[in-house]
C-alpha cells in the first residue's frame, strides 16, 4: 500500500450556499458520513453535503495547516477557489466514490 493521503475539502449546501471546510484521511468515507447525516453536526443541521472542492496532501500537518488557513479566508476567496475548478458547483462525490478521483 502506498503513502497515506490526507484531504482538505469544502462542502456546500447548494451553489453559493453555506460552506463547510474539513480535513480527513478518507475523503469518500467522510463525505459519505456527511451525506448520510450519520453524525450530528453543523453539516447535518444546515444540510451541507455537496462536495464542491478538495485538495490532496501527503502528510497530515500540511493538510491541517491548509484547512486552518482556508477557514480564515474571506467567503469571497473560498467561492473563487471553488469556482476556479468547479464553476457549476457540481457535486464531486459521485465521481470520486466511483473511483474517478
Amino acid at each position: 500500500m502506498g503513502a497515506r493521503s490526507y484531504y482538505v475539502y469544502i462542502l456546500a449546501s447548494r451553489t453559493g450556499g453555506t460552506l463547510y471546510i474539513g480535513v480527513t484521511n478518507d475523503l469518500i468515507r467522510r463525505v459519505g458520513e456527511h451525506k448520510l447525516k450519520s453524525i450530528e453536526s453543523f453539516t447535518e443541521k444546515y444540510d451541507v453535503a455537496k462536495l464542491v472542492y478538495f485538495e490532496q496532501f501527503d502528510d497530515p500537518e500540511n493538510a491541517i495547516k491548509r484547512e486552518k488557513r482556508l477557514k480564515k479566508w474571506p467567503r469571497a476567496w473560498k467561492i473563487s477557489l471553488i469556482e476556479k475548478d468547479n464553476p457549476d458547483w457540481i457535486d464531486l462525490y459521485p465521481e470520486i466514490a466511483a473511483g474517478g478521483g
